[in-house]
């Protein structure tokens, strides 16, 4: 019986970068549990699974701009001190929340500070990253 859109499934993966790092993985844990159409997991991920058999493995690349999409530099922002409460004293690697104009909370991570301003980068942390997927199908809920 092949994976179809709205079966629900269960599926062990692991997630490499192209340097071969592996940033993810359900290996030693529970498979990851979802439903093919839904729009939990990325769309090509979820692709992927459509058509395979429980107990088949395969091997997917999904590149940045299926994944994350590209890193933009227009994500990157420098904010001036002044506008900042004094006491906010950030550090480089460390996640921040703010909240946007239209009242949305935005993780954003801390990549410089200086006595005058701080840089966050508000793109994903894996945006401009390739992908690979291994995956294995293990069974349909």
């Amino acid at each position: 019986m092949e994976a179809k859109q709205g079966d629900m499934v269960r599926v062990h993966y692991t997630v490499r970068l192209d340097d071969g790092t592996i940033i993810g993985s359900t290996i030693n844990r529970e498979p990851l549990q979802f439903t093919i159409g839904e729009g939990k997991v990325i769309p090509s991920f979820e692709q992927a699974i459509i058509g395979m058999n429980p107990g088949e493995s395969k091997k997917v690349f999904v590149s940045a701009e299926q994944a994350f999409g590209p890193h933009l530099d227009e994500m990157v922002i420098v904010i001036d001190r002044d506008r900042l409460p004094e006491d906010f004293r950030p550090k480089v690697g460390e996640q921040i929340q703010f909240n946007t104009q239209s009242g949305e909370i935005v993780s954003v991570l801390v990549i410089e500070t200086s006595e005058e301003s701080i840089t966050i980068d508000a793109n994903h942390p894996l945006a401009g990253k390739n992908l690979t997927f291994d995956i294995n199908f293990v069974d349909f809920v």
